[in-house]
């Protein structure tokens, strides 16, 4: 491998169609204001870099970036590349993942409007993120301790898991399929609307109206807070810990909970059934 130290970058495509290289404390910035730097290439490594210039990863198989900073200006960073192992980095730029597989982030700061958008397979571990329209459409996704905030996350994805999460989010999980979450936090409005398959256990859902026209809903262990007109028209089995402020027109399915504030039964095709049980249901199963 070929390493590459201390040197500034600034040209159009400056190491175009590069193979196992190395670039270590290097810059991608000046007056040259060049784009891709790294378009086309593969066995790439880069440590310690700063990257102030646009797309500098499309179209790469085998990135290992590590200790990095991609600044505000660095915008749609990693497209259409697979095989990225992305950590300690700072992902600033707009739309800085999109069209990748097969993508580890870990112990990443990520402030990104637009990330994530049709990613297949991506592990994401101890990182945080600020995004709107976070992870839209990608499939694979696997994520311990991620705390994210911003509108609009996850919506159409599939195939994911998610452990020890804290979500500060609106509109989240939106006609996602196929979808877990374990022992995290999902804070905010309009939780998981027309999902099918979606599962959350021992989490606590805050926020108003959630996880309403869902097929294949499953509560397990959960605690509700501030939860009002709750799974309507939703297919769901939940067992909650926690009391409801109000549950409206399930579909079909069993609730149970200690407590409910109000049922608002008023359509004549909601068949689900509320019931009252001081320890979640588990006795009345």
């Amino acid at each position: 491998m070929r390493i590459i130290t201390n040197q500034t970058f600034d040209m159009e495509r400056a190491l175009y169609g590069s193979e196992d290289i190395c670039v270590r404390d290097c810059k991608f910035d000046g007056p040259a204001d060049g784009e891709s730097a790294f378009k086309e290439c593969s066995g790439i490594t880069a440590e310690r870099c700063y990257f102030n210039l646009r797309y500098p990863f499309w179209h790469d198989h085998g990135l290992k970036i590590s200790d990095c900073e991609l600044t505000e200006l660095c915008r749609a960073a990693l497209w259409y590349s697979d095989g990225a192992e992305i950590v300690g980095t700072r992902l600033h730029g707009i739309k800085a993942l999109r069209e990748c597989a097969d993508i580890t982030v870990k112990n990443c700061d990520i402030i990104s409007p637009e990330f994530g958008w049709s990613v297949t397979n991506i592990a994401m571990e101890d990182c945080t993120a600020e995004s709107e329209y976070f992870m839209m459409r990608s499939r694979g996704l696997r994520f311990k301790n991620v705390r994210m905030k911003g509108k609009y996350s996850f919506q159409y994805i599939e195939d994911a898991v998610f452990e020890n999460c804290v979500f500060d989010t609106k509109d989240a999980f939106w006609h996602g399929k196929n979808v877990t979450v374990k022992d995290s936090v999902v804070k905010g409005e309009y939780l998981g609307w027309y999902s099918d398959g979606l599962t959350l256990q021992n989490c606590r859902i805050v926020g108003t109206q959630p996880l309403c026209y869902c097929k294949n809903l499953k509560l397990i262990d959960c605690i509700m807070e501030d939860t009002d007109l709750a799974f309507e028209k939703s297919e769901v089995e939940a067992r909650v810990k926690s009391p409801i402020v109000s549950v409206k027109n399930p579909r079909s399915g069993r609730i149970y909970a200690p407590a409910v504030g109000e049922i608002i039964m008023d359509d004549k095709n909601a068949e689900g059934s509320v019931i009252i049980c001081g320890d979640g249901g588990f006795a009345c199963a």
